[in-house]
């Protein structure tokens, strides 16, 4: 028998050794160790599989079985010694077991190749990664519909172009949120039905003239069924860039909320104080109380959407089937659920422990005429025209503006030089508290439907996770 080769990956073409620097310059195992679970369970399974069709023998398979657990557990209890010249997770995984079984671990990796391989330890960690993602998700918006109830009568000005717009109930602003989690929510239950298919036994990507049986090894690792094509399955990485893309989108949601709150809690808006443990202060500045927090869920989004790019960017060239520049995959895609996870997990808190400054918002709360847009509607309800009660309302505003008093404040004779028909009704759509309560169409912030909508939140969120 001709000397065994020094790592799995390098057969008996080869007549020299591996110039140093390319071992350094290839290996990942310093970021896809992490993948260490996810390998060993593909690993467990092939190795059932394969005794269950003969090509093993049963006390082979657990044989393997029984080590690799041990290796996982030499892992967990930092044990393991992990060695550049081995590349991957996959070689350290299955070097080790050569090293204790001899040739009894060199069948392992009959029926399979690395490519497979990767491409399932990622779609398991990928699945588990979302499994938490939609658990964080979840609290979130746990926070948000759990302030419902105490914040029912804040009622806050709401913006567009960052001009003050319309009056809202505070809840109006939490569901709001909350609904885009909800989408959020849904991308990633959509991503992971998709990634939740089996590579392996794809092999390098012609498949294997072995009797293997793909099925036999999707039931055991929970996959819904085997991806169908031998050739697509070493070199697919839909499910990463999608995933990423949905991590992207949240993150982005995130920011916005973050800039929005970081607005809030400045003195020239005073509408909010957040909870000082998620807060900093100033080197040289002793009253600072910096949103640090907050500013980073910011900040770190760009760092998630360019990890999107990068992904995009990394697959746009490649040709059918597996290329090593996929090797690079697995950073940007760790990253964006790390950053992700952080973030959701800093957001719940912070949404729970923020406090409204009443006072302060009640104080300046007709200002900015949230009241005009109402005054309008009553005027289209008494049959004006849409497009001229629009002007005449702005004609109102423009003589309140340059007075510097609410419409509340002016006379009905200055009403009625506009039209004539007007009465005293007309104060009756005036002021925050009546233009709140003039709302009624369905998704509004009318009182009762932000209360009905918050009753179904209350529900949804008791319900999911039964």
């Amino acid at each position: 028998m001709s000397n065994q080769p020094n790592t799995p990956s390098r057969s008996g073409v080869f007549q020299q050794s591996t110039d140093r620097r390319v071992d350094q310059f290839t290996e990942s195992i310093s970021f896809d160790k992490r993948l260490y679970a996810h390998d060993i369970a593909g690993s467990i399974a092939h190795a059932k599989m394969l005794a269950s069709q003969g090509i093993i023998s049963s006390e082979e398979s657990q044989q393997i079985a029984n080590t690799l657990l041990e290796i996982h557990g030499e892992i967990e209890r930092n044990e393991f010694e992990f060695r550049i010249e081995l590349e991957d997770i996959h070689m350290h995984i299955e070097q080790a077991l050569i090293d204790r079984l001899g040739d009894v671990g060199r069948k392992l990796h009959t029926g399979r190749s690395r490519n497979d391989q990767v491409a399932t330890d990622l779609r398991l960690w990928s699945r588990d990664a979302i499994d938490g993602l939609l658990s964080a998700i979840h609290n979130l918006q746990s926070a948000f519909v759990g302030r419902c109830q105490a914040d029912m009568e804040v009622v806050l000005p709401a913006y567009t172009h960052m001009q003050r717009a319309q009056p809202v109930l505070a809840p109006h602003y939490w569901l709001a949120y909350t609904e885009k989690l909800e989408r959020d929510y849904g991308r990633l239950v959509d991503c992971r039905k998709r990634l939740n298919v089996c590579s392996l036994g794809g092999a390098a990507l012609a498949g294997t003239t072995l009797p293997i049986d793909r099925q036999d090894v999707a039931k055991r690792l929970g996959f819904d069924g085997v991806a169908a094509n031998s050739i697509d399955i070493s070199s697919d990485r839909d499910f990463a860039v999608e995933l990423c893309f949905a991590l992207s989108l949240l993150a982005t949601h995130l920011s916005g909320w973050a800039e929005e709150w970081i607005l809030w809690s400045t003195t020239e808006f005073n509408f909010i104080k957040l909870p000082q443990e998620f807060c900093t202060g100033s080197s040289i500045m002793p009253q600072k109380i910096n949103p640090d927090v907050l500013e980073l869920i910011r900040g770190k989004t760009a760092r998630v959407n360019g990890n999107l790019q990068s992904l995009l960017v990394l697959i746009k060239g490649l040709p059918l089937a597996y290329n090593r520049d996929l090797q690079e995959d697995k950073l940007p895609l760790f990253d964006s659920v790390d950053t992700v996870q952080a973030c959701l997990e800093l957001a719940a808190p912070m949404v729970a422990g923020m406090e409204f400054r009443k006072e302060s918002i009640a104080s300046r709360l007709e200002h900015g005429y949230l009241d005009a847009t109402t005054l309008m509607e009553f005027l289209i309800r008494r049959g004006t025209p849409q497009r001229s009660a629009h002007h005449l309302v702005g004609e109102l505003v423009r003589t309140a503006m340059d007075r510097g008093i609410p419409l509340a404040e002016l006379k009905l004779e200055e009403f009625r030089a506009l039209d004539e028909t007007l009465d005293d009704s007309v104060f009756q759509s005036l002021g925050v508290a009546n233009a709140l309560a003039a709302f009624e169409s369905e998704g509004s912030t009318a009182p009762k439907r932000v209360a009905e909508q918050a009753k179904r939140w209350e529900s949804k969120i008791a319900n999911r996770h039964r």
